[in-house]
């Protein structure tokens, strides 16, 4: 395959015809690719000697027993085996970043809470040191549950590289730019777009354009995949071709070097003498991918009436019980609103699923003022959360003619667990205290007589 010159010195696979330079389409596909030419075996997995010297290793994202439709692995073919980017390991601590059980007894997340950006700062900040812990559910050490991240980057990380074995993470940029350096290839990032990086993932995060910030959703428990459409059919919603899985590139550098390795809530470093993103080529289906959020076809009443808010579910991780997510990925986006003779914005209601919001771009309809890009909310499970009094006005007196909601993106990390507020959440993160007023100025209408009031 051809060659591609690219930053840092990292050897890439030329792209298969007819799709995105750099990557190869699909969700869940088992892809096969290669940075030079024959260094992918063909025919079996683990050849007694691999072309250019290379170890085979495999990174299995599922058990071995699990089943096959479920089943999840990619064979690497690497430079050195992965133990060799291993060590000695030192525990080092990264305050900010926190995972479940995260129980402060002190902090109070019985509410609801919603925040303004976390600002940006001129101080140097790199993808681990950046990461600002909003919420933990769940736990870590049982792989059930989720956190919620915001991240700020400033600098890119040199020579130091990171995997969780804790966690998938579900990368959403608000601002600014990144480059994703993995084991199995090149991941650029930008506002509008998502990326998943798989557990066990080796990787450096670059600054494109900064600064940066974003959030990410931190899965503990299964991963992400898209979900069942029912009655909806094969189309609509997230498609499968849409996501964007990049080829093969490595790099060959003999250079000191640190690998960090967040491990049940903990953090430790190594150090070694060499860039450990050395894999040059790689078959499977457990892999990084972005999918760009424009793509995203979302489908809705055309009628009357307003479908429950999972109708616009991009991405799901499921938990031990049927229907009910371990976390939801939900995206609130541009849309046109016909329904007739209904009231168009999310209703008021109680969920047993706890809901974090985060605006991304624009005004989210259910909340016109407050509610701004880079900020977050959380209605924690049963309470009740809807409409402030002026979205609640506006909609309930509109002329209901077609109308476009334009200029909007927002989205939910939804899941069953009562997500708890970290320390930074409460009492550093720029929260607005008077959040629960939104809802002050809505008055009694009843008065006992029928009729619309």
């Amino acid at each position: 395959m051809n060659r591609q010159s690219t930053p840092r010195d990292m050897v890439q696979a030329g792209s298969p015809a007819a799709t995105h330079p750099g990557y190869m389409p699909g969700f869940g596909n088992d892809f096969e690719t290669e940075a030079l030419p024959g260094a992918l075996p063909q025919g079996m997995n683990s050849p007694q000697k691999c072309n250019y010297g290379l170890y085979g290793e495999q990174l299995s994202g599922t058990a071995f027993t699990a089943p096959s439709h479920q089943n999840e692995r990619t064979w690497c073919y690497r430079i050195r085996p992965s133990v060799k980017h291993s060590g000695r390991y030192r525990k080092i601590d990264l305050p900010y970043w926190k995972s479940a059980p995260c129980v402060d007894p002190d902090v109070i997340s019985l509410g609801q809470y919603r925040w303004d950006p976390v600002p940006m700062t001129d101080a140097p900040l790199t993808w681990l040191t950046g990461m600002r812990t909003m919420t933990t559910a769940g736990d870590v050490n049982t792989q059930t549950g989720m956190a919620s991240h915001v991240y700020l980057v400033t600098e890119s990380m040199t020579d130091a590289y990171f995997y969780s074995a804790d966690s998938e993470l579900l990368v959403v940029p608000q601002q600014g730019r990144l480059r994703f350096a993995t084991e199995l290839g090149l991941i650029d990032l930008a506002p509008r777009e998502i990326a998943i990086l798989p557990r066990g993932l080796l990787y450096r995060v670059e600054v494109l354009e900064g600064p940066a910030r974003g959030f990410v959703c931190e899965n503990y428990g299964q991963k992400f995949e898209l979900p069942g459409r029912g009655p909806i059919g094969a189309n609509c919603m997230a498609n499968r071709r849409d996501f964007k899985t990049p080829v093969a590139a490595f790099e060959d550098r003999e250079v000191p070097s640190t690998v960090t390795v967040k491990w049940c809530g903990q953090f430790h470093r190594t150090e070694i003498g060499q860039s450990p993103l050395d894999v040059v080529a790689w078959h499977g289906n457990y892999a990084p991918c972005k999918y760009d959020l424009g793509n995203y076809c979302p489908v809705g009443a055309v009628l009357f009436d307003h479908p429950d808010p999972s109708i616009f579910t991009v991405l799901t991780a499921h938990s031990g019980a049927p229907g009910t997510a371990n976390i939801d990925f939900v995206l609130f986006r541009e849309r046109w609103l016909v329904a007739e003779n209904t009231f168009r914005p999310p209703w008021y209601h109680k969920n047993i699923m706890s809901e974090l919001m985060g605006n991304i771009h624009g005004q989210y309809d259910a909340k016109p003022q407050g509610f701004v890009p880079g900020g977050m909310s959380l209605h924690n499970m049963m309470l009740p959360h809807g409409p402030d009094r002026a979205a609640f006005e506006g909609a309930s007196n509109a002329a209901l003619g077609p109308e476009k909601l334009d200029d909007t993106m927002s989205f939910m990390f939804e899941t069953r667990f009562p997500q708890h507020l970290t320390d930074f959440a409460a009492s550093e993160a720029p929260l607005q205290d008077d959040y629960i007023d939104c809802w002050d100025g809505l008055e009694k209408k009843f008065d006992g007589t029928p009729g619309e009031k």
